[in-house]
């Protein structure tokens, strides 16, 4: 599930045998040229109750984050609607149509993609991945999850240490959050 290229960083989520976690990595890039090392893109939101995970432009992303923090607690903690919500407003509002990120945003029960296009996209596996090195970070964790014994957490802090050998844009400085 890739949108379009933001050569920023990896954000990748997964729920597995119970377990909920999502993590990325802290490269901040400034063209062709490494401007951090130790970037937070994974926060813990509405109570620790809700994970939330950023690709793209800093500043459109923290913009982002904090109107999906408004959604959830205007929807006191309903991570669907906050999500529909959130994308509404991004596709029609004209200064959010121009934010440049992707969001990812799970809880205990649902995991979704939230663009600037207004996807609402569950995946069906419970994997999903977003940034640069997306299709790095998924494609390892899907492997990971069908033939490992390995929990959630140890899923995405071992696909987004392959993602970072693949991707330029991907270091290998991880933050992990799960639920």
């Amino acid at each position: 599930m890739r949108g379009p290229d933001f050569h920023a960083t990896t954000i990748l989520g997964v729920r597995h045998n119970g377990q909920v976690a999502l993590g990325g990595d802290g490269q901040v890039t400034y063209g062709d040229t490494i401007m951090k090392q130790s970037a937070r893109k994974v926060r813990r939101v509405y109570e620790n109750r809700v994970l939330a995970g950023f690709a793209g432009t800093a500043a459109d992303a923290f913009t982002l984050f904090e109107r999906f923090e408004e959604k959830l607690e205007q929807y006191r903690g309903n991570l669907g609607r906050a999500a529909v919500e959130l994308a509404k407003d991004w596709r029609t509002d004209r200064y959010l149509r121009r934010l440049e990120a992707q969001l990812i945003v799970m809880d205990q029960e649902h995991t979704y993609l939230l663009s600037g296009n207004g996807d609402v996209i569950e995946p069906d596996d419970e994997v999903v991945a977003i940034g640069s090195g997306a299709d790095y970070a998924l494609a390892a964790a899907r492997a990971l999850v069908r033939h490992s014994t390995l929990t959630a957490e140890e899923v995405v802090r071992e696909a987004l240490k392959i993602a970072s050998e693949l991707c330029i844009y991907t270091n290998g400085n991880l933050t992990i959050e799960r639920l």
